[in-house]
């Protein structure tokens, strides 16, 4: 048993993945301190990393606009 820390800060994390549904009875918070993990090597980006890093590039890119007549 150890810690795992991230921020959630950048979506590429999917760090919002791994919380549960569980949130706080006064304010409806989600439960973000205490969500069980399991840790694994990996040889590359996942298929969702990809995606995402796809539609990153495309909100990104900057239209042509075609000069009016």
């Amino acid at each position: 048993p150890g810690v795992v820390y991230t921020t959630f800060h950048h979506p590429d994390t999917q760090a919002n993945v791994i919380t549960t549904d569980f949130s706080d009875w006064a304010t409806n918070c989600p439960e973000y301190k205490v969500t069980a993990v399991q840790v694994g090597a990996s040889n590359g980006p996942s298929e969702w990393q990809r995606d995402y890093d796809e539609q990153a590039q495309q909100s990104r890119r900057i239209a042509k606009l075609e000069a009016a007549e």
